[in-house]
């Protein structure tokens, strides 16, 4: 039987289909070149688990009991409605070391093809473009970007190696510097949304979540809850730096409950919005 979600929230309750939901929302087509729309996805266990480290080997992993095929297929569906997706050199290096799977493009496999034809019906091009953020530029591009024929720009900082920068360049990348220290998430928008650019989904992590939060320039928040308590002595969370203070602020705008998954537990779907989007303040 197809998976069914209950839509907690805009009152009042009502069951859905799981496959669609996060189609429904028409990513695509919220943001412009002026303005992009900046999108993350996070999931996270009860006490605040987004990935432990291995005590063998020290590696950042995301634990099996956090994930599942529900949530895969919702994470697919906002991936689908991207004009460029902005991950990180760490990403890629894990990808080069099996670590973690190639998942930079959208309906390649028999199960996923609606989501490449929902890209044609709307207008996408068949792959979203990849922003790679990256100050060291010590990373290696995946052959899966060449051969879908994806766009590659890298963003880097003032100071960033001039041989690996044309490295690069060599490799047809567009590389850009984003100021010194980390990638900034505002120049990074405005720099992709001069290039038309209008919907940017991170697969960044953390550190692009902050500077997006702190820079004014993240619109959506999708947070998957699994619920369960995770522990484990060395963790890592959604945010971190300094206090976000009035940045941190996001107001709830929808909430889905998937009762079985993962491992029969259960999870929430949720959806954010920062008050300087979702509008007004307390």
């Amino acid at each position: 039987m197809p998976a069914r979600l209950l839509r907690l929230f805009p009152a009042p309750p009502v069951e859905t289909p799981l496959k669609g939901t996060y189609l429904a929302h028409g990513i695509h087509a919220l943001g412009t070149p002026e303005a992009p729309f900046v999108y993350a996805n996070f999931v996270s266990s009860l006490d605040g688990r987004i990935a432990v480290d291995d005590p063998g080997t020290g590696e950042s992993t995301v634990p099996p009991g956090l994930t599942s095929g529900n949530d895969f297929r919702l994470f697919l569906e906002l991936q689908a409605q991207a004009d460029c997706l902005i991950t990180h050199g760490g990403y890629l290096r894990a990808i080069a070391a099996r670590r973690l799977d190639d998942i930079l493009q959208v309906g390649t496999g028999e199960a996923t093809r609606d989501l490449a034809a929902w890209r044609r019906d709307n207008g996408l091009a068949p792959q979203p473009a990849v922003a790679i953020a990256s100050a060291s530029l010590d990373f290696p591009l995946p052959a899966s970007l060449a051969a879908h024929g994806q766009r590659v720009l890298v963003a880097t900082v003032e100071g960033a190696p001039a041989d690996r920068i044309a490295a690069l360049r060599a490799q047809g990348c567009e590389v850009v510097t984003t100021g010194a220290g980390l990638v900034q998430g505002g120049v990074l928008t405005r720099l992709l949304g001069e290039r038309g650019f209008r919907s940017l989904y991170l697969l960044a992590g953390p550190l692009m979540l902050e500077t997006m939060l702190r820079d004014g320039m993240l619109s959506r928040l999708y947070l998957t809850l699994a619920h369960r308590l995770m522990g484990g002595e060395g963790f890592h969370t959604m945010i971190g730096g300094p206090v976000l203070g009035a940045a941190g602020r996001l107001r709830l705008a929808s909430l889905y409950y998937d009762a079985t998954s993962p491992d029969g537990t259960g999870q929430w779907f949720g959806q954010f919005e920062p008050l300087h989007i979702a509008g007004g303040s307390d």
